[in-house]
């Protein structure tokens, strides 16, 4: 059980460090606040709803964002 406990929490790590690593920083930074936060919410959790949520947009205009932003979706 905690074997699969810490695949999962490295598969997570995983996942963020290639959000951070091939994320546009600087088109995240030039982007309203709004926006910027739920990004780095993006990046950092990987919950795609809840950031579509506070960025004020659909999941498909988030997903568009997230090309924009060259945030991969990795799951």
């Amino acid at each position: 059980m905690q074997a699969e406990l810490a695949e999962i929490l490295e598969e997570e790590e995983e996942a963020r460090r290639i959000r951070r690593s091939m994320a546009d920083w600087d088109f995240i930074e030039k982007q309203p606040p709004r926006i910027k936060e739920a990004l780095k919410y993006y990046i950092e959790k990987g919950d795609i709803r809840t950031a579509a949520r506070l960025a004020g947009l659909s999941l498909e205009e988030f997903r568009e964002l997230l090309r924009r932003a060259r945030i991969p979706v990795v799951v």
